[in-house]
């Protein structure tokens, strides 16, 4: 998809290059300002389209009303809905390297504008006379001091983009992205300066063309291109009371000006291509403000091994599909700071309850279990309804489509976990307890590997209870459950016999994904698999590469990979 990309910008900035390079209406600006003209539109061209489709994968709403909807009917369609961020990141990479580009041009225009300055063409100069310094073109212009502040936000957006800074400290990445606005901010004013012009009387003064009264008026010899047809007369100028040679006229090769050239700055065409999606965006925004400005009501605070938080919580006409994912905002945490958060369990028709699990490793997930918790080192709270008044406001935005919807599309899937990448599945279980005959999905296989024998504990009651039904259903081979232990010093159990079930299917070490894979392949011939992962990048990239690989059994895998737009 990426190479797709590249491959239609490249060709935009070509099409785009060609027309400034060729196009009469540009002859005068061309001379003047070479192939930094053609650079600086054509990439210019590039910027445009993809800041008019940067924010349209961040319209989250949009996109999960697209992936409910019927009117996508089809899975493949759908999936392309998945690959939102990734379109996202693509663009953004694709603006990073044509702004080099369109900086680069524009500074060398700077400078020919100051060294080609042409006292005939007055209205086509940026600057003011020859030899004028470029840094008065750059700093003391509209579009010269808005462009100067927009590399500087795009590089600060760039830097705290990159996976060290997001990693390391989130709210640096979250708070310079939030630039986003002023960088369009500026941009719209940037466009409005109408530095380029172009020429707007081809017919009356086509380019190039001969002017004999500017000619005889200062005195001029006759032009070059004259000089071949006329040898005789390239030496003196031509007579006042002499009227211009028929030949001058006739030569279907050069035409003789009726007007002077007149020029015009293009009309702003940024607005047209950014002005929509700002628009939606914008909108959007508004609409999920006003439907999380109330905040929900927390019915429970379950603290759990190796640092996890579960949160249940209850919120009037809320509805999600399981996989989709909510947008957490507590106001005592961080003003502005939120973070999605993936539905482990859904509201039904039979309970409002909805819950996220959620894993204590930064500041904020710090600062909000230390609010939620009485007691911090207590292992689990679950408080009454009448003491609600002892937790903070917390407002949900959502939910948001992902991935993992599909899961229940498919007649088999394989769902991959890897430790708290969990939590996407924990919602599906819970759907297929309250009842999976009115679902598509008639064999799952279900991969958790963890590497501690505690992590298994956050879901283990919900396993047991879902493998406990499907027994009492005759349907043992609805689920294949399979639970990996990657670190141990020797074999080890989920501590409670409930939990029986679950310790036949405990392993030690870490799955051979070719042989799982082959094996599923075998067992379901002919058939198409979805292939689910939530979990390390490592795990992420063999489940991916052994997706798209064939196999003797004519069985087809589709991955698909959680990713939070």
């Amino acid at each position: 998809f990426q190479f797709f990309w590249l491959c239609l910008n490249v060709w935009l900035f070509g099409k785009t290059f060609l027309l400034y390079n060729q196009g009469l209406q540009y002859y005068y600006l061309h001379q003047m300002l070479g192939l930094g003209l053609c650079i600086s539109r054509a990439s210019a061209s590039v910027l445009n389209l993809n800041c008019c489709l940067v924010l349209l994968p961040m319209c989250r709403v949009l996109l999960a009303f697209l992936r409910g909807s019927q009117k996508v009917a089809s899975k493949k369609t759908r999936r392309l809905l998945d690959k939102s961020k990734t379109f996202h990141v693509t663009c953004g990479v694709t603006i990073c390297i044509f702004s080099v580009l369109h900086v680069a041009a524009h500074l060398v225009n700077a400078l020919n504008f100051s060294e080609n300055y042409n006292e005939e063409f007055v209205t086509l100069n940026a600057a003011n006379y020859r030899g004028e310094d470029p840094r008065k073109i750059l700093f003391a212009t509209v579009p010269g001091l808005t462009g100067v502040i927009m590399v500087l936000v795009l590089f600060l957006m760039i830097t705290a983009s990159t996976y060290a800074i997001r990693v390391s400290n989130y709210d640096i990445f979250w708070y310079t992205h939030n630039l986003f606005f002023v960088f369009y901010m500026l941009l719209m004013l940037h466009v409005s300066g109408g530095v380029l012009k172009y020429q707007t009387n081809l017919e009356e003064h086509p380019p190039g063309c001969f002017n004999p009264n500017r000619t005889l008026r200062q005195n001029l010899t006759v032009p070059k291109a004259f000089e071949e047809l006329f040898p005789d007369y390239t030496t003196e100028p031509f007579p006042e009371d002499l009227p211009v040679p028929e030949p001058f006229v006739q030569n279907s090769f050069v035409r003789v000006c009726s007007k002077e050239p007149k020029f015009q700055s293009h009309f702003p065409e940024t607005w047209f291509w950014i002005s929509g999606p700002l628009c939606l965006y914008c909108v959007e925004r508004l609409y999920r403000y006003i439907r999380s400005n109330k905040p929900v009501t927390i019915t429970s605070v379950i603290s759990h091994p190796s640092n996890v938080l579960e949160v249940r919580m209850v919120k009037d006409d809320f509805e999600a599909r399981p996989g989709q994912y909510v947008i957490l905002h507590c106001p005592r945490v961080s003003a502005l700071e939120s973070h999605p958060f993936t539905l482990t369990m859904c509201p039904t028709d039979t309970k409002a309850t909805f819950g996220v699990h959620l894993k204590v490793v930064g500041d904020w997930t710090e600062r909000f279990r230390d609010l939620l918790l009485l007691h911090s080192n207590q292992d689990t709270e679950i408080l009454p309804i009448f003491q609600q008044r002892r937790y903070p406001k917390l407002y949900v935005d959502g939910p948001f489509g992902s991935p993992f919807e599909e899961s229940l599309n498919y007649e088999v899937s394989l769902c991959v976990a890897g430790g708290i990448g969990v939590t996407p599945f924990a919602s599906v279980l819970n759907t297929l307890l309250d009842g999976w005959k009115r679902y598509k999905l008639r064999r799952l296989y279900f991969i958790w590997v963890c590497r501690d024998i505690e992590s298994f504990r956050w879901f283990a009651d919900l396993l047991c209870m879902l493998h406990n039904k499907l027994w009492q259903e005759n349907r043992p081979d609805y689920i294949n459950i399979q639970l990996y232990l990657s670190q141990t010093d020797g074999i080890q159990k989920i501590i409670g016999e409930k939990y029986q079930a679950l310790n036949s299917r405990l392993l030690i070490g870490r799955p051979r994904w070719k042989l799982l894979f082959d094996d599923i392949a075998k067992c379901n011939r002919r058939k198409t698999i979805g292939v689910f992962c939530c979990g390390p990048n490592k795990i992420s990239k063999i489940l991916h590469k052994l997706s798209n690989s064939s196999n003797s059994y004519g069985t087809r895998f589709e991955y698909n990979k959680e990713s939070f737009s």
